[in-house]
């Protein structure tokens, strides 16, 4: 049951990831500065998501 749990919070995050890179796909960029931006929220993202994708493994029996 506690990995249906897990299971089914991975698939809602790669959701929410997947709508988010298609918004931003849409998106002509004309401001390099918010580009960086994006792009540095994108990177720390990532890094979160490894986090909390090894601290679930950590738990799972």
């Amino acid at each position: 049951m506690e990995g249906d749990r897990i299971a089914r919070a991975l698939a809602r995050i790669e959701a929410a990831s997947a709508r988010i890179e298609a918004a931003a796909g849409e998106r002509a960029v004309s401001d390099p500065q918010l580009q960086a931006r994006y792009d540095r929220l994108r990177r720390e993202a990532e890094g979160v998501l490894e986090d909390v994708d090894a601290l679930i493994e950590s738990l799972a029996p």
